[in-house]
């Protein structure tokens, strides 16, 4: 028999627990957002250490072509699909062409690498797959641009 209304181990801090839970998601999905910014960055701008031409060559390396325009179409869903999913605007969009690049990235990159993130491996890459999916499903709820402006995709 299962219990919808469990009861809190600590009561107390069921107030604190209805005060932010409606932040939660918005959280995620701005967090999320601002951190796939820097990495579009790098590949448009060559902002923080970023090298284009390093990234293009290394597109060429793993056989992604033409190389150069791929550079720049990942660092665009990484840097305005960012900006976009952090702002809650055009949010199911946004989050499907970051969950289609972040696929690309752990199945063509980072899978033969194994788990661990550590070693280069897929763990991260599908973990942030795996957040953007929610948002391309489920919208960009509440406290979104979307939302406000009373249109989603």
């Amino acid at each position: 028999m299962s219990n919808t209304n469990p009861r809190l181990i600590i009561p107390a801090l069921g107030g604190i627990y209805t005060a932010l839970s409606s932040f939660t998601l918005p959280l995620i999905r701005v967090v999320t957002g601002l951190f796939l910014m820097p990495h579009g960055a790098q590949k448009l701008f060559g902002a923080f250490g970023g090298n284009p031409e390093a990234t293009a060559n290394f597109f060429r390396k793993i056989g992604i072509e033409p190389a150069a325009t791929m550079v720049a179409a990942v660092g665009v869903v990484e840097f305005f699909g960012g900006l976009l999913l952090a702002l809650g605007l055009l949010t199911r969009p946004a989050a499907a062409a970051i969950f289609v690049m972040l696929t690309v990235s752990w199945v063509k990159v980072h899978l033969a690498n194994g788990f661990f993130w550590t070693s280069g491996g897929y763990e991260y890459p599908v973990l942030w797959s795996i957040v953007v999916l929610g948002f391309a499903i489920r919208g960009g709820g509440e406290y979104s641009i979307d939302r406000q402006i009373g249109k989603e995709f």
